[in-house]
């Protein structure tokens, strides 16, 4: 059976395309009902069915068009990329589900984008303890598989911790994210692929409850 959304990609791609050469209000003003019927619309209806998989609790989000300049020197007015996200069941800080769509990537992907301040803490005090083994393990796991793991975003270990604290690269971060990417093959598949990463990040989303 084809895949409801087999036309997502492509369309998406090709909005995006003119839009990245025709960034204005009055183009996407102009080009409003083609964003409602081949981006939004379809993207509403994927983000309830993955939710429907995923089961009661999950909140889910369509990231806004419009690109926030406030304090931006690039003043064009819209992204050239669609992104939506399923925040999992739970409490505090959620993991969530990503699946995004740009000029040069289609990515599916998951984790915490940031942790804020207390989150921080609690990933800290974790990955110092027991659970930073099975955090570590989880990692390692998924990047066996060709997930890509984003980077830590400091250059060193924190205090009080020790700069040879086995687990390092993970007291280094302050937000855990890891992805996969789409060949042009299963553009056509979009529903299965969200399908086979969730599953494939399960282990990272309950360790990640636990965790934070």
């Amino acid at each position: 059976m084809s895949d409801p959304f087999s036309q997502l990609i492509p369309e998406a791609r090709a909005f995006l395309t003119d839009l990245s050469q025709n960034n204005s209000r009055d183009w996407f003003t102009d080009n409003k009902p083609r964003y409602e019927a081949q981006l939004k619309k379809p993207a509403l209806h994927l983000l309830d069915q993955i939710a429907a998989q995923v089961g009661g609790g999950v909140t889910t989000k369509l990231f806004r068009p419009q690109r926030d300049v406030r304090f931006s020197k690039d003043k064009t007015p819209y992204n050239t990329h669609l992104h939506m996200l399923w925040m999992m069941p739970g409490k505090g800080t959620r993991p969530a589900l990503f699946f995004g769509i740009g000029l040069d990537y289609v990515s599916v992907g998951g984790g915490i984008m940031g942790f804020d301040k207390t989150t921080l803490t609690d990933w800290r005090s974790s990955v110092d303890g027991p659970t930073g083994s099975e955090l570590a393990g989880v990692i390692n796991a998924l990047v066996a598989q060709g997930f890509r793991l984003s980077e830590p975003e400091l250059k060193r270990v924190p205090t009080p911790y020790d700069k040879e604290h086995p687990h390092g690269d993970l007291l280094r971060r302050k937000s855990l994210t890891l992805w996969n990417d789409l060949p042009d093959t299963r553009f056509d598949a979009p529903t299965d692929a969200i399908t086979e990463t969730l599953n494939n990040l399960r282990p990272l989303f309950d360790v990640l409850n636990r965790a934070v």
